[in-house]
């Protein structure tokens, strides 16, 4: 029998699970800091907090312990929680001392308050030590809010209904946070057992501060994180909403397709929907959207595009996949929602019950379909998609997790299954694991079958970190709906680092961090290898700098290209009204496509400048300049001569009218430059302007109107090939839309 690598993998999966079914499962400890929160009558005000009027009850929190910088130290400036309960809500005030002259505070647009002074509440209501749900507000009351799921980034997509104000007061801030339970999930229980976390953040000092206290030198926050008892007889309520949408779009385009060569036309597209949400058994929410709203109100942040060998990432911003979406994660991304581009129908199920996490989707995509030539016998068809997973708690810090996804479009059709797993061993070690198997029928009846496998172990803390990741993927393995840059990789990563944290002195941490990873594809030759050794430090007032030098070899048409560059970055805050931040690099790089020939070792420099600037509590500009050069080495023949040159200039200006009220513009550039002799790309420069009105009630009721207007480098030439040709700058209009977005949420 041949032993395969694969086969070795698999079998340490395996393993994984079997160590994660064997772990006791620890018992709710008598020492874990909890808090008593008494019923009110009348709910509290935030004068009552500024004048300090005596209130009716309180559960009161004080010894708040550092995190960031200092490890266990006290929480600088002193700070206050008062807790308490009604019928319909949760009451946290936060009384926070400080210089007001040092504060930062402005009054932004929701979600935009992490450069500020903020407070943080946090609830785990299922009490399972593994998600909680996540409340922060400035200063003002601005707010923000996500869900908070150990071994994964923070989602700060989830967006529900509560109330915040804030006021600045002589000596700090006070703040009072709101939380109705109908916008919660929680076990309908006569008495409940909640998780809790408090914190209070103050950029000044890059201080984040917690009760109880949350240790870097432990991996995970979920176990660690406070109890709350004393509420009783609270429900989620009936918890039905639905929100009805209606939109208007003007536009006129440059349709480079049309009969007779390039032309103008105009279109109007009027546009309602529905989405709605229905909580069943307290625990599972049940979603379903009608001609669904998957117009992108924000724009993409800008990125460098040009010669990518592989694919470009870009976030999910559309509102129906974003609430929820860590139930569909797993180490290897098999569902990337930006796959689904124009849905007519969709439906979605999340939830927990008892140990249980589980998630499924079912929608259609009518973008497969008008993508294809109209002699195409799969034109005008959608694909069909269906999403499913669920995931087992183990313990109180580990899982594991089967999900299945399957498209079927025309003739074609995929299926994906997952096992994974994620297993806590100590405070420290984490082990991640997880195995693949596709199958896929293409629209020509060709069947392939792939394979991939993924097994992590990760030793996290405040001084020392390390990692071990394998990736092993076949060369058939196909997953439509996910984000898989590569197949036919195995492909071995490896970081340690190791941090210092002075107790005196401007220098808040600083040390050594060095990777390093290695691919082959599967008929055993070498694809690449890199090794990156780098050093950061942290000062005060969020100012960080780091450098790096990055020594690698990669193969690519065959050929083998040894590069090198040297890497860098400063950003600070030093200054409440600026941040800046600058990166880039020097070294080689590949000029992938080449004009003609093969493809050949280049030079590279690249560089970001990013300012933002707050003259004012309410005015936040944005500049951010992204430049990208290859050219030839010094060394070909006539010395270096460019290959391309790449500019990115993006100017955004926001303005806060109220919370409510705010407009924001958008100034893009974008000029590709190259070569025609030594790059296969065309001469182009767009200008973009974007204007956007937002009057926003909460996220589900607002009023949107936006303006955007392109500008290429093109001229319309009847003598042209296809009616177009290219000009020297972006004058000529190829995209001209208005639009008007009104929606309202219904609760009950």
């Amino acid at each position: 029998m041949k032993v395969t690598r694969g086969f070795i993998v698999a079998t340490v999966l395996l393993f994984i699970v079997f160590i994660a079914f064997a772990l006791p499962t620890p018992a709710y400890s008598a020492e874990t800091p909890a808090v008593h929160i008494p019923r009110v009558k009348l709910p509290p005000t935030l004068k009552q907090f500024i004048d300090g009027t005596p209130r009716e009850a309180e559960g009161v929190v004080t010894d708040f312990i550092q995190r960031e910088p200092h490890d266990g130290d006290p929480v600088t400036e002193p700070t206050t929680a008062y807790l308490s309960y009604d019928d319909a809500n949760l009451y946290v005030a936060f009384v926070c001392k400080s210089d007001p002259s040092k504060l930062r505070a402005s009054i932004g647009k929701r979600e935009d308050v992490f450069s500020d002074d903020m407070v943080m509440v946090l609830l785990d209501t299922f009490h399972d030590h593994r998600r909680a749900y996540e409340f922060f507000s400035n200063p003002h009351g601005i707010q923000a809010d996500g869900v908070a799921a150990d071994g994964q980034n923070d989602d700060m997509s989830w967006d529900t209904v509560w109330h915040s104000e804030g006021r600045i007061v002589k000596d700090g801030y006070v703040v009072l946070i709101t939380i109705p339970f109908r916008s919660l999930r929680f076990n309908r229980t006569p008495v409940q057992e909640w998780g809790i976390c408090l914190a209070r953040s103050i950029p000044q000092n890059n201080e984040v501060s917690f009760w109880p206290h949350i240790t870097r030198k432990i991996a995970g926050f979920g176990t660690q994180m406070g109890h709350l008892d004393g509420m009783k007889n609270v429900s989620p309520g009936r918890n039905m909403q639905f929100i009805p949408y209606t939109s208007f779009a003007a536009s006129r385009s440059l349709d480079p397709q049309a009969q007779g060569g390039a032309a103008y036309r105009r279109d109007y597209e009027p546009r309602s929907g529905l989405d709605s949400k229905i909580v069943i058994k307290d625990a599972l929410t049940l979603d379903v959207t009608v001609n669904p709203d998957f117009s992108q109100v924000e724009s993409d942040e800008p990125q460098t595009t040009i010669n990518q060998r592989f694919e470009v990432f870009f976030e999910e911003k559309r509102p129906f996949f974003l609430e929820n979406s860590d139930f569909f994660k797993t180490p290897e991304t098999l569902f990337f929602s930006r796959r689904i581009a124009d849905p007519e129908f969709g439906a979605r199920l999340t939830g927990r019950i008892g140990g249980w996490s589980v998630a499924a989707l079912t929608m259609d995509d009518r973008a497969a379909g008008r993508t294809l030539s109209l002699d195409d016998a799969a034109h005008g068809e959608r694909a069909k998609i269906a999403i499913g997973r669920v995931q087992r708690d183990i313990g109180r810090a580990s899982h594991i997790g089967l999900m299945v996804t399957s498209r079927d479009f025309g003739g074609s059709s995929n299926r994906v299954f997952s096992l994974d797993t994620r297993t806590r061993l100590g405070k420290h070690w984490t082990v991640t694991g997880q195995a693949i198997r596709s199958y896929d029928t293409d629209l020509r009846q060709k069947d392939v079958a792939g394979n991939s496998f993924f097994a992590a172990i990760e030793r996290s803390g405040r001084d020392l970190k390390f990692s071990t990741e394998y990736w092993d993927r076949s060369p058939d393995l196909r997953a439509p709906l996910g984000y898989i840059s590569r197949t036919d990789v195995r492909w071995l990563k490896q970081e340690i680092g190791y941090f210092w944290h002075p107790k005196k002195g401007n220098v808040l941490w600083f040390g050594p961090f060095v990777s390093s990873s290695v691919i082959w594809d599967h008929k055993g030759t070498l694809q690449e290898w890199e090794v990156e050794p780098e050093f950061e430090i942290e000062l005060p007032r969020s100012t960080e700098l780091s450098l790096e030098r990055s020594e690698s070899f990669e193969k690519y048409r065959g050929i083998g290209f040894r590069q090198h560059s040297t890497h860098y970055y400063f950003g600070t805050e030093w200054l409440k009204w600026l941040s800046v931040s600058l990166s880039g690099s020097d070294g080689t790089g590949i000029n992938y496509y080449p004009a003609i020939g093969l493809p050949t070792l280049s030079k590279s420099n690249d560089k970001s400048v990013t300012i933002n600037l707050r003259p004012t509590s309410r005015l936040r500009v944005t500049e951010r300049y992204i430049y990208w050069r290859l050219g030839t080495l010094d060394s070909a023949p006539g010395g270096s001569r460019p290959i391309f040159n790449n500019h990115i200039v993006r100017t955004k200006v926001h303005y806060q009218f109220t919370p409510r009220l705010s407009v924001r513009t958008i100034l893009d550039y974008n000029a590709v430059l190259p070569n025609p002799l030594l790059v296969d790309s065309e001469r182009a420069k767009k200008l973009t302007g974007d204007v956007l009105f937002t009057y926003m009630i909460n996220p589900g009721t607002a009023l949107y109107v936006g303006y955007t207007d392109v500008y290429d480098n093109l001229r319309l030439e009847n003598s042209a090939p296809g009616g177009l040709m290219r000009s020297n700058s972006p004058t000529t209009p190829t995209g001209r839309q208005v639009f008007v977005k009104l929606s309202y949420l219904f609760r009950f």
